[in-house]
């Protein structure tokens, strides 16, 4: 081979290797990728709503689970007997607000005998008054006879004591008129205070709904003694056994949701410009090299934790030493949904994988992704 052809060659070879360098840098530019990427998916921390000793646990560590499963049972003698008290209360006060009741009703007549006894009261009264005006004409009329010896002193003063006898029962029936009007206001004060006492009738009664409240709250403590998978999920990290404590409110296991996976890459910041959300993505886990999955770019973080000037000893700053020539571009999360998982892959949280976001396909439907290249796994 003559000298020139050789150059000629080597020239070729050198136009190409750059050429395609380039290709695949402009792809790295247009197409950003990341090794840093990761299986995530929602963890549901299971707590108990009470407290008490475990006494069933029918799972096992890293076992599937559906909904509605049993996940464990806490010892429920506890709230049954809560449960008995609390209807048992009921009824007690059930008994206690028709006492009431008969009460309110006592007063009711008691009220109603009052008023009576008043209007018994003015009638006597107008009735002594009459009387009153009679006796003293009698009197009066004898007073002048026996002055002109027309009758006798024992029938002037017989006439004078009937004259005085009616003043007094009038005045009697005054007195029964007050009295009973302080029996009337009695008999309304009892009323009130029956009816405080009472409250409104039916369930409507506080008492009632107090009482029933306590039962539906003893009701639900019971139904809290069983403890069910809230969705179709593997349980993971399982460190209980039966005889633990449970404690309320305190997250006793966990379980990764195995409908809702998806993957977080993290870009670097000089890479995410030209990502939008519903460009395609190829994403390639550590744990299937060979297989490629498919995803959808579904949003872009807005914010990264700083930690220049986090608190540190002594209330101080905390400031990291940086090289002023050197910028270390931050690290962007960018949440990619799956839209096709194959039955043999198996997703697992904190899992690697590389992402590959294909920009400007955001409108597109391309049916096959391509793979990430072996060298970029």
């Amino acid at each position: 081979m003559k000298k020139y052809q050789r150059y000629l060659l080597t020239g070729m070879l050198v136009v190409i290797a750059v050429s395609w360098s380039l290709i695949k840098y402009l792809d790295y530019v247009t197409n950003p990728w990341t090794r840093n990427g990761q299986v995530q998916a929602y963890i549901i921390q299971v707590t108990s709503r009470i407290s008490g000793p475990i006494v069933t646990l029918p799972i096992n560590d890293n076992q599937f689970v559906k909904k509605g499963d049993l996940l464990f049972e806490i010892d429920p003698s506890t709230f049954q007997a809560e449960l008995d008290m609390a209807q048992a209360q009921l009824d007690v006060t059930g008994d206690n607000v028709r006492v009431l009741s008969k009460e309110v009703e006592v007063a009711k007549a008691n009220i109603d005998v009052a008023k009576a006894n008043i209007e018994r009261a003015k009638s006597n009264i107008t009735e002594t008054e009459s009387i009153i005006i009679k006796n003293k004409a009698i009197y009066e009329r004898l007073r002048k006879l026996l002055e002109d010896n027309a009758i006798s002193q024992q029938q002037m003063e017989i006439s004078r004591s009937n004259y005085e006898v009616s003043v007094q029962q009038k005045l009697s029936a005054e007195a029964e008129l007050n009295q009973t009007k302080a029996t009337l206001m009695q008999a309304m004060a009892d009323l009130a205070k029956a009816q405080a006492q009472l409250g409104e009738l039916g369930e409507n009664n506080s008492q009632i709904r107090a009482a029933m409240a306590a039962v539906q709250q003893a009701e639900l403590n019971l139904a809290f003694t069983r403890v069910t998978a809230p969705v179709d999920a593997y349980i993971t990290n399982l460190n209980i056994r039966q005889g633990t404590q449970a404690v309320a409110n305190q997250p006793i296991l966990a379980l990764v949701d195995m409908n809702n996976y998806w993957i977080n890459g993290f870009f670097r910041e000089n890479s995410i410009a030209e990502i939008k959300p519903g460009d395609q993505a190829v994403v390639t886990l550590m744990t299937y090299p060979d297989t490629p999955l498919e995803g959808i770019v579904n949003s872009i973080g807005w914010g990264l934790a700083q930690q220049d000037g986090s608190t540190g000893f002594n209330l101080l700053p905390n400031i990291n030493p940086t090289f002023e020539w050197i910028r270390l571009a931050q690290r962007i999360p960018v949440r990619i949904h799956l839209t096709n998982v194959p039955d043999n892959i198996k997703l697992r949280v904190g899992t690697t994988c590389s992402v590959l976001v294909l920009t400007g396909t955001k409108k597109e439907n391309k049916n096959k992704v391509p793979p990430v290249p072996e060298a970029l796994h």
